[in-house]
């Protein structure tokens, strides 16, 4: 049999809490084990001796991240068809398993989602994992159960290869989600993605919408088109377009596996502002060193990203010119950080889209990209309160069709958005202080 989880210190007493194993997924292992590695070639095969990462390393730092939490969770990874691995978490209320009672008086079937609350699914943005959602978990896992997982490609899930087309790199991002979800056996849940996240978790929705209850968008990115021309006062200056020319070749966070052993203390260079944002819970370094091992191992969903967009971040196929193929019954909400360098116009060029539709866009007030980090009270609140507003009726069983040329409808026009200001560092990458 598998060793017992280790005891977790309640940071609130000086008790130890051993975590309850939340869900059996038909094996009893607890998985432990990391992730295969990304494939490599001879330019990435020299990134473990020169950077000072590993998975184990990544491991660790998480383990020690989730520690704060004092209700009962499990982490382990979800097989695909695909072969891939998606490292998740499980929080909240236990569903009953199905099938018949045995001699311990435990049922012997697959959880039976139907007898909980819709359950609530995060998804995280660019650059992150499951583990900068630590502020989050306990407040949004009181009342119903709590999935958060590694998007393919980052944090410990598996890192493949993506397609090179913009178009098929977002498809392998949405058939990962929905191969995780059949394997949990979810019939419905309550969506939640930032940023990146929140671009897939659109995409999601547009192809399997019957999945989605209420679909959440927090500071998403990838929505406004990208403007023709740029105004003088948006026009970013010559010495930066030349730098973007440059670094263009190259993955968003290459610098930081390039600095090796000074990646650490570059990222605490430039992000100063992570560790304010968890400066409540983690006294040390844990959230610089969990981002840190996150992005500087083999790059995958880094890759894909790059597919996907151009030019300062501008998304290659933005979510406005396609947020109409999400049907109407399906309710959004869109919540922003006042103080975001994500335009929040967006939001209301969706409630345009979708005239018939219940769209509610929502800011909180001090908080920038990282709404849920900034503001986590916040945060926690209004999602808890759209949780709770969610009809637990059965949905409409309806088939997955693909969308085509041929059978998507026509796209409204959306108006115009404003450039954004000349970003000097990939927008992915929000600077609060320098």
């Amino acid at each position: 049999p598998p060793p017992p989880p280790p005891p977790r210190l309640s940071r609130n007493s000086n008790r130890f809490d051993t975590p309850t194993p939340l869900i059996r997924l038909g094996d009893s292992s607890m998985e432990e084990e990391d992730a295969e590695p990304a494939p490599r070639n001879w330019l990435t095969s020299w990134l473990p001796a020169w950077c000072p990462t590993s998975a184990a390393h990544l491991r660790e730092v998480e383990a020690r991240m989730l520690q704060v939490l004092t209700t009962r969770f499990q982490t382990r990874y979800v097989h695909l068809p695909s072969s891939h691995r998606i490292w998740t978490l499980f929080a909240g209320p236990e569903p009953e398993a199905a099938g018949e009672t045995g001699e311990t008086g435990e049922r012997d079937g697959e959880p039976d989602w139907e007898r909980t609350p819709t359950p609530l699914v995060l998804v995280h943005g660019f650059a992150g994992g499951l583990g900068l959602w630590v502020q989050n978990l306990q407040p949004l896992s009181c009342r119903r159960p709590l999935l958060a997982f590694d998007l393919l490609g980052f944090g410990r899930s598996s890192r493949p290869p993506f397609p090179t087309e913009p178009g098929a790199a977002e498809e392998q991002f949405v058939r990962s989600i929905e191969e995780w979800r059949e394997r949990l056996g979810l019939p419905s849940m309550i969506l939640l993605g930032h940023s990146l996240g929140g671009y897939l978790a659109a995409g999601y929705c547009i192809q399997y919408p019957h999945r989605v209850r209420h679909l959440i968008l927090v500071d998403p990115w990838g929505f406004p088109e990208r403007p023709l021309e740029q105004t003088e006062i948006g026009k970013p200056p010559l010495w930066v377009k030349a730098v973007a020319a440059v670094l263009g070749r190259f993955n968003f966070l290459a610098v930081l596996r390039a600095a090796g052993p000074w990646g650490p203390s570059l990222v605490q260079r430039f992000r100063p502002d992570l560790k304010r944002k968890y400066a409540e819970i983690f006294q040390d370094d844990s959230i610089v060193e969990y981002v840190y091992h996150c992005n500087a191992q083999t790059p995958s969903g880094e890759t894909a990203f790059k597919v996907l967009s151009e030019a300062f971040g501008w998304a290659k196929r933005p979510m406005l010119g396609r947020i109409h193929l999400i049907p109407k019954e399906v309710p959004i909400t869109m919540i922003y950080g006042s103080r975001s360098w994500i335009d929040s116009s967006s939001g209301e060029q969706v409630k345009n889209l979708r005239p018939d539709s219940y769209v509610k866009t929502v800011s909180i007030e001090g908080a920038s990209h990282h709404v849920y980090a900034d503001r986590p009270q916040e945060f926690n609140e209004l999602v808890s309160e759209i949780c709770d507003s969610i009809s637990e009726s059965p949905l409409p069983s309806k088939p997955h069709v693909p969308l085509t040329p041929e059978t998507a409808p026509p796209s409204p026009s959306p108006s115009p958005s404003p450039p954004p200001p000349p970003l000097p560092l990939p927008t992915t990458v929000e600077l609060e202080a320098k």
